[in-house]
């Protein structure tokens, strides 16, 4: 028997996300801790590098006054990332949210793409993204609350784009249909599954790996004339997250500025 979905009257006052990938400094998950952070959500920041999750979650406290997180985790290890779900489990408030944005890129086509890379791809951003939403939602069923979001890309829906290739692609296209299945699997526990698809982001990796000339070329690709910011990703989040995105579940919000329109 289905569950009575959780009210929105009843959420609560302090919820507590876990945004993986949230260390880097010019970074989507950053900018998503800082915003669920201003918007009175406890944060726990999961990133590789320790002492720059500590960083980044001694900022968002200081900043915005709340509880956070910070922990070096390797989502990779399945017993990393169960010890780590049990902390902020143990250490802050109710845990509601998951924001899986933790992923690495691949720019090898597949007929040069070797065994070792593809599954380094895939260990990080489609196993860890399993680890990671498996242990959080033993929570959320306890609680009969849980949003999950996962953070794919573009490059998913269109089968590659400016930095990824197969390997990248194809990793981010099963985080879409992760939170498909998520959606009609978890609902009847309160649960939600969503996903965003940035594309064009001014982030590091943009910055790094663009030339003058490719930025013009994808500026005149776009619609609303501009390259996308790591803030315009983290308001899509919190939205999915928050108190009104309780009747979403299974849909991708394209945050591309209208780079691909389907």
């Amino acid at each position: 028997m289905a569950l009575t979905p959780y009210p929105a009257s009843d959420f609560p006052t302090r919820p507590t996300a876990l945004i993986t990938g949230a260390a880097s400094e010019r970074g989507i998950g950053r900018a998503t801790a800082h915003r669920l952070g201003a918007e009175g959500w406890a944060v726990a920041v999961i990133d590789l590098d320790a002492a720059a999750s500590a960083a980044v979650a001694r900022d968002v406290a200081e900043q915005h006054g709340v509880p956070t997180l910070g922990l070096g985790v390797d989502i990779s290890d399945e017993q990393q990332v169960i010890d780590a779900v049990a902390r902020v489990d143990a250490e802050l408030p109710q845990l509601v949210g998951v924001v899986n944005n933790a992923g690495i890129s691949s720019p090898t086509p597949f007929t040069e793409v070797g065994t070792e890379e593809w599954k380094r791809v895939f260990d990080v951003n489609v196993h860890g993204t399993f680890f990671v939403t498996r242990e959080a939602v033993a929570i959320f069923r306890r609680h009969s609350l849980g949003r999950i979001v996962n953070v794919s890309s573009a490059s998913a829906e269109r089968g590659g784009g400016v930095y990824g290739r197969a390997a990248y692609s194809g990793s981010k296209a099963a985080l879409l249909g992760l939170a498909k299945t998520w959606a009609r699997e978890l609902g009847e526990y309160g649960i939600t599954a969503n996903s965003v698809a940035p594309g064009s982001i001014d982030t590091d990796i943009m910055g790094g790996k663009l030339s003058d000339e490719r930025k013009e070329v994808l500026l005149q690709e776009l619609p609303v004339g501009r390259v996308g910011t790591v803030d315009d990703v983290a308001g899509a989040v919190h939205y999915l997250l928050g108190r009104d995105g309780g009747y979403l579940t299974g849909v991708t919000l394209d945050v591309n500025g209208g780079s691909h329109i389907h």
